[in-house]
């Protein structure tokens, strides 16, 4: 299983998440074997103008990403994702500050798929 964590440039696993899921500098991929991280590797985020908040689902669709963990999202991309088979999941921004945090929390099992109904407003940057 492949979890990608938007996060601050350098990415890894120490990074800081990226508030903002559709203008992080990159995501950071890992590779979830038997219930540990077994590769770590970082994807370059696309720069997207209004209206291209569907470029990261088919970056990280074409990534082989299979979960997205997030702090937030417009409902736009949430919908592209779910389309594409990709599981969001969200993590509160103000408890887990980092990518590793993030992780050992999916891991855990204590992260839950995020609801339309949390997604931010359409229109505008809220995402």
């Amino acid at each position: 299983m492949k979890v990608a964590v938007p996060t601050n440039s350098p990415g890894g696993l120490s990074a800081t998440r990226s508030g903002h899921f559709g203008h992080c500098d990159l995501f950071t991929l890992v590779d979830i074997e038997d219930g540990k991280i077994s590769n770590v590797e970082t994807l370059n985020n696309v720069e997207h103008q209004e209206g291209g908040c569907l470029v990261p689902v088919n970056m990280l669709k074409a990534a082989n990403a299979d979960v997205l963990v997030v702090g937030g999202m417009g409902y736009r991309p949430l919908m592209g994702f779910n389309q594409v088979g990709i599981d969001v999941y969200y993590a509160a921004p103000d408890v887990y500050i980092d990518a590793q945090s993030v992780l050992d929390a999916f891991i855990s099992g204590s992260l839950t798929i995020m609801d339309p109904g949390q997604a931010c407003g359409g229109g505008g940057h809220n995402h």
